[in-house]
């Protein structure tokens, strides 16, 4: 079946009042392609199989005002954001209004993990690699149970998915699980626009009775600053956790014949950080982010873990207090906004970034080795090093801005990455942290 023709995205319009940068703005249209047929294809002296399937919010009929219906899906939805510049677009996945925070991912892959990272509670995740769902999606590639984000921004909606692993198209898990979803809008301008005025508030709606100036109202009211997201993403109570990396996918060949037990704290915490420390030998009991910190310490665990989470750190102070509770007590490790809650336990401070870092392709410096990583990462906030108490030293830097990714105090047997290890989706550059924190707590048994 024939592509629908190409449609060059529409440009982006501004409310009386709003900036006057704010310019009609319009990029290339993109290629149409056919999408390819199911079956066998041949592959020079080879078949090679391939699984297809048509993605259907690409192939959606349209009636418009002259009463003639098109082939082909019009705009059908707006993303308003809080400076006043409305973006029209086409909608997949689920319908109705939304509002949170708008952010941009520059992975090239993994937008499923993407997807079920409880980080991204209160954002719309803006991707700017521009084709999307040409994968589909797998049950084997979640890092939560569901969707926590408030929407998907992407440039174009693949027509149709071909991968092995593929269960089923983007859009029918967005629909599956209620998460709004937009395409054939300027992604590029849209991320320059935030690079250059860092995130905003925006709302993503397919709802034709609320004007655009209701909607901007609502970008207006809308706060997410200050606001405790880790209580809407952490479980419900303690359990254990044994999931190992599939032995397809590990890259870790000489495992550790020595056995921990680590309590982590679940502020959002991510499926592939509990299969990386499950892979390196450790038992894992995951407990809720309110649990108190004594009840923990009955446990005599080796290390205890704070996860990755979302939104701002200063929001949670008893998530800051139990992090005090523990510290020098048993070696720990903090991971994202475990890394945060680290810094402020410490004394330090923590500040929000103009557009914060969401990607798997940052550079980070180990400045105890020179070593360089490809990381992944995603906050929006950020530990100011020059609050922290002497002894506590910055061990990481990000290279893009220099800002501090991770830290490391000896005397209270503590490390942190503000990025992710697992990376997942990501390079694998960072893995051996998870071998760093092995060591913390062999040193600490002797």
């Amino acid at each position: 079946m024939a592509a629908p023709p190409a449609t060059a995205s529409t440009p982006s319009r501004c409310l009386s009042g709003a900036n006057p940068r704010c310019a009609a703005q319009r990029s290339l249209s993109s290629l149409a392609v056919a999408a390819p047929p199911a079956g066998l294809r041949p592959f020079g002296t080879r078949a090679l199989s391939v699984r297809a399937k048509v993605a259907t919010g690409v192939q959606g009929a349209s009636l418009v005002d002259d009463g003639v219906e098109r082939p082909w899906k019009l705009s059908d939805a707006r993303l308003v954001l809080e400076d006043g510049s409305v973006w029209k677009a086409k909608s997949f996945g689920a319908s109705g209004t939304q509002v949170a925070e708008v952010v941009f991912n520059t992975s090239l892959t993994g937008y499923q993990e993407i997807l079920t990272d409880p980080s991204y509670a209160g954002q719309f995740v803006l991707m700017t690699n521009p084709h999307i769902g040409n994968t589909g999606v797998n049950p084997d590639d979640e890092e939560s149970n569901q969707c926590f984000l408030g929407g998907l921004i992407i440039r174009n909606l693949s027509i149709c998915t071909s991968n092995w692993r593929c269960k089923e198209t983007l859009e029918e898990y967005l629909i599956k699980r209620n998460i709004m979803g937009i395409y054939d809008v300027d992604t590029r301008a849209i991320t320059r626009r935030l690079r250059e005025d860092g995130s905003l508030i925006g709302v993503l709606s397919t709802d034709q009775s609320q004007t655009d100036d209701e909607l901007l109202e609502l970008a207006k009211k809308w706060k997410i600053v200050g606001v405790d997201l880790i209580s809407g993403v952490t479980c419900d109570a303690p359990y254990e956790w044994s999931d190992r990396t599939d032995s397809e996918w590990e890259f870790k060949k000489d495992q550790s014949s020595e056995t921990f037990h680590v309590v982590a704290y679940d502020f959002g915490i991510k499926h592939n950080i509990m299969r990386r420390l499950t892979s390196y030998g450790c038992k894992i009991t995951v407990v809720p982010a309110s649990w108190p910190a004594s009840e923990v310490l009955k446990l005599k665990p080796d290390g205890v873990l704070f996860s990755n989470g979302p939104g701002d750190p200063a929001a949670v102070p008893y998530a800051v207090k139990t992090v005090q509770e523990i510290i020098g007590k048993v070696p720990v490790f903090g991971i994202c906004m475990g890394h945060q809650l680290i810094g402020q336990a410490l004394g330090g401070k923590t500040f929000k970034m103009k557009f914060g870092h969401h990607g798997g392709n940052h550079p980070v410096c180990d400045l105890r080795s020179g070593r360089v990583d490809i990381s992944a990462q995603n906050h929006n906030y950020a530990v100011d090093p020059e609050s922290l108490p002497e002894g506590a030293k910055v061990t990481h830097i990000n290279l893009n801005d220099n800002s501090c990714a991770g830290l490391q105090y000896p005397k209270m047997k503590l490390m942190s990455l503000q990025y992710h290890p697992e990376s997942s989706p990501g390079p694998h550059d960072s893995d051996t942290a998870f071998g760093e924190f092995i060591e913390l707590m062999k040193s600490n048994r002797l």
